[in-house]
């Protein structure tokens, strides 16, 4: 009687793990701070297992070849070591729960037969169409790099000539409405201005969109070009008028516009969103700091990675050859890992490929440039009127360091008209926040601040009267 038993378990054992069918399209929402990212799993049968790819919607990412699959005892896993990502889960009632690990952190996702219907955040501020002013799509050109950007000209109305500003993102790849985190702050802005008589052009960045070229290769004096193209564009319409045309550069745009300033006299003005004052290396260790303390890190862990970073700076500051530079950081950023407890170590990512990865990322184009290029060289030659604004509490751009330093460096241009201002209360993003933590940008619904928005726009209809 007990081998009967015995063999019927194993047999309904069996017909269970058969009935155990892994293979086609898995959905997921993977919840970090600040941020819902859907993530979509396909799985595929294969003579030795299983292969996979991920697609990541929210992200414009589709077909990421995942290195590892398995699925054994109704446990999955997968990992994809170049972005440091792992998952393991396990299959009850056709849904897997699981961890998803990336970067050495932990945030629970389950995984599911359902398509994920991803909540819209609450943009109260999002202007929706048909709006009550000319709105066109247009291209124009970067003659030096023979690339073709499209861009959005909104004007306060289709007859007529109007002053126009130029919009000009931060930095990574951002599209004409700097887009990030559900929010569209360049179409807030761009709005708030065409409806108070200020045209506007916003453009997708190189390589983002509707703009060709490579983002990737490119620095930050590679978009100053593409600015000076914008200008260029808008002298040639009629509905234009050519002598009040400015710029206003968020972040790293607000580093991009005094190149431009410098070099174009016939600008009307500009306006700094956030903009920087310090050399990057300065500028990166600070906001490395102030951000790691809003998220909780202790002093030790804060101290060590300034450490490290400021080594790896002052590398990039002095080094005259790249590939010296790359062996230099390889064998500096090795010995670090070697001496770093496992547990600390990003699962699913060998030491070789981690330290490859910082080495990638430090020695790119962008970085550095970034790291080395100190803005006061620019400001120091703008003579043009220049609004410099920032939020009490930006953690990106700490306000206190960097108006004092554009402050100074336009006084030393002797220019005559400079307006510098910190609002209170205020992040990066111009959110009215609780920290300054990037954390916070997500789930704060209002999109750029009016009291900002009616500031800047005041300064704007002083300057192009």
């Amino acid at each position: 009687m007990k081998k009967t038993v015995f063999l019927a378990l194993v047999l309904l054992t069996t017909f269970f793990s058969f009935a155990q069918d892994i293979t086609g399209q898995w959905n997921g929402l993977l919840k970090v701070p600040g941020a819902q990212l859907r993530l979509v799993l396909n799985i595929t049968k294969t003579e030795t297992g299983y292969s996979a790819t991920m697609d990541s919607p929210d992200q414009g990412a589709k077909g990421i070849p995942v290195t590892t699959t398995s699925f054994e005892n109704g446990k999955l896993s997968f990992a994809i070591p170049a972005g440091r990502i792992e998952y393991n889960g396990e299959l009850k009632d056709q849904i897997v729960v699981g961890t998803f690990k990336q970067n050495g952190m932990e945030f629970p996702m389950n995984l599911s037969r359902e398509a994920i219907e991803k909540k819209e955040p609450k943009r109260p501020q999002e202007p929706k169409a048909p709006f009550d002013y000319y709105s066109e799509e247009v291209t124009f050109t970067n003659p030096k790099d023979n690339i073709t950007l499209a861009g959005t000209l909104t004007l306060p109305k289709k007859e007529g000539v109007f002053p126009v500003v130029v919009l000009i993102s931060g930095s990574g790849p951002q599209n004409r409405n700097e887009e990030l985190l559900g929010h569209k702050p360049f179409l807030v802005l761009a709005d708030y201005l065409t409806k108070h008589g200020i045209g506007v052009l916003r453009y997708d960045d190189r390589g983002v969109a509707q703009s060709k070229g490579d983002f990737k290769t490119a620095t930050t004096a590679d978009f100053a070009t593409d600015v000076e193209g914008a200008v260029a564009y808008l002298k040639t319409r009629k509905d234009i008028n050519g002598k009040k045309i400015g710029l206003i550069g968020h972040s790293e745009g607000g580093v991009i516009a005094p190149m431009v300033a410098a070099q174009n006299k016939d600008l009307n003005f500009i306006v700094l969103l956030a903009g920087t004052g310090l050399q990057g290396d300065q500028l990166l260790l600070l906001q490395n700091e102030l951000i790691a303390k809003a998220s909780g890190a202790t002093a030790t862990e804060i101290k060590d990675t300034q450490i490290m970073n400021s080594y790896c700076f002052n590398k990039v500051l002095n080094s005259k050859d790249d590939s010296t530079l790359k062996n230099e950081l390889t064998t500096y950023l090795s010995g670090i890992l070697k001496d770093t407890p496992k547990e600390q170590k990003p699962d699913g990512v060998t030491d070789e490929e981690n330290v490859a990865m910082q080495v990638n990322q430090i020695t790119s184009p962008w970085m550095l440039y970034f790291i080395r290029y100190n803005p006061t060289k620019a400001l120091e030659k703008v003579k043009c009127p220049v609004l410099a604004v920032n939020g009490e509490k930006d953690l990106q751009v700490p306000p206190k360091e960097n108006l004092g330093a554009i402050n100074k460096a336009l006084l030393k241009a002797g220019n005559k008209n400079i307006t510098i201002h910190e609002f209170p209360g205020l992040n990066h993003l111009f959110q009215e926040c609780k920290t300054g933590s990037p954390n916070e940008y997500a789930d704060i619904e209002q999109t750029f601040s009016p009291v900002a928005l009616e500031y800047v726009t005041q300064w704007i209809s002083k300057q192009t009267k």
